[in-house]
């Protein structure tokens, strides 16, 4: 295949986190020819657990959850790459995406899934999930009870340590050398919490025998122990593609959307942690679904239209079902698998 003679696709999803493979599963269970383009990585991939995912135990990593995801979408027939989209223009027959290899791919819609990186303070650190935690609503959990740090200098960084105090009476605000630069409202609430704000950089750590984080030593030639917290230096939206076909964006960097994913191109969706709201699988999933939905309603072929009967004539036996062989295909073996497995059973 060359850049000249792309694969055709209904549908082109760009990431392969829980917001684009659910999109991708939905696309693909109801009839529309779908390929994901994944670079890998990704927030979900780090987790060293899974929480706030109902019928999901915390003994499954985010790499675990990712993988069986991708197993379900492939076995709907939808096609899975690993590779980078450097581009995407807009044809006349929708989208034409370019992947790192060189390779092309032609799709009618789009659906953006590249999520944010976040800001990772300088080290010393302890390892991500082992005392180093991005996300307060999966992980406060963890923290109840114990001595806990919130890394950072801004309105964000305290008003984190505010809320920890939800969960655990022991909460430091670490400025690392750096000048307070939250408002005077946050620094006149953040005076009235019980909430040690420390000045001094972090000169060392030190871990436990099961890799957890025990305690920070500073530059004054303290040491005080924490058993996790939370770096608060904001994110880095991968929004180049989006900013690249002309969608709309806010001033964080979210690109702006409608409640079904709908981005201010026609044609283009963006779902997760790329547009705003909780960035929280369960709410990542969600948003995939109803883009996934809304694609389908989009670009199925029938019910034909009274417009589109007057301007095509009625539906012709011969043109139904609409679905690609190929999908027709994995369909019916997908059927016949699940019922020889009822039959063991």
């Amino acid at each position: 295949m060359t850049d000249s003679d792309p694969t055709t696709y209904d549908v082109a999803v760009v990431g392969g986190g829980p917001a684009g493979l659910t999109a991708a599963l939905y696309t693909t269970r109801l009839g529309l020819d779908t390929v994901v383009v994944n670079r890998g990585g990704g927030r979900a991939a780090m987790m060293q657990e899974t929480h706030n995912v109902i019928g999901i135990t915390e003994d499954v990593s985010g790499a675990e959850f990712l993988q069986t995801a991708q197993e379900q979408v492939q076995a709907y027939g939808a096609d899975y790459r690993r590779g980078f989209v450097s581009d995407i223009d807009e044809a006349d027959d929708g989208f034409r995406l370019t992947v790192d290899d060189g390779h092309a791919l032609s799709a009618r819609r789009v659906v953006l899934a590249t999520g944010f990186s976040d800001e990772r303070p300088d080290p010393p650190l302890p390892p991500t999930g082992r005392g180093l935690h991005y996300c307060l609503h999966c992980d406060a959990y963890m923290f109840v009870d114990e001595p806990v740090y919130v890394m950072g200098h801004g309105d964000s960084a305290a008003y984190v340590a505010m809320i920890m105090l939800n969960f655990t009476d022991e909460v430091d605000l670490l400025l690392r050398g750096d000048d307070p630069s939250w408002s005077d409202e946050t620094d006149r609430m953040l005076r009235a919490h019980p909430i040690d704000v420390i000045d001094a950089e972090i000169t060392g750590m030190n871990r436990g025998p099961d890799g957890w984080l025990e305690s920070f030593e500073f530059e004054d030639g303290t040491t005080r122990e924490y058993r996790g917290g939370f770096p608060m230096y904001g994110s880095d939206y991968n929004n180049d593609l989006a900013a690249g076909l002309g969608c709309d964006r806010n001033d964080d960097g979210t690109v702006v959307v409608d409640d079904h994913g709908r981005t201010s191109v026609d044609g283009v969706y963006a779902v997760g942690d790329l547009v705003p709201g909780h960035n929280q699988i369960p709410v990542a999933m969600g948003q995939g679904a109803k883009a996934g939905i809304a694609i389908h309603m989009d670009l199925r072929a029938f019910p034909r239209s009274v417009e589109e009967i007057e301007e095509q004539g009625p539906v012709d036996p011969a043109e139904v079902p609409a679905m690609s062989e190929s999908l027709r295909e994995t369909a019916r073996a997908f059927r016949e698998q699940a019922a020889e497995s009822a039959a063991d059973d």
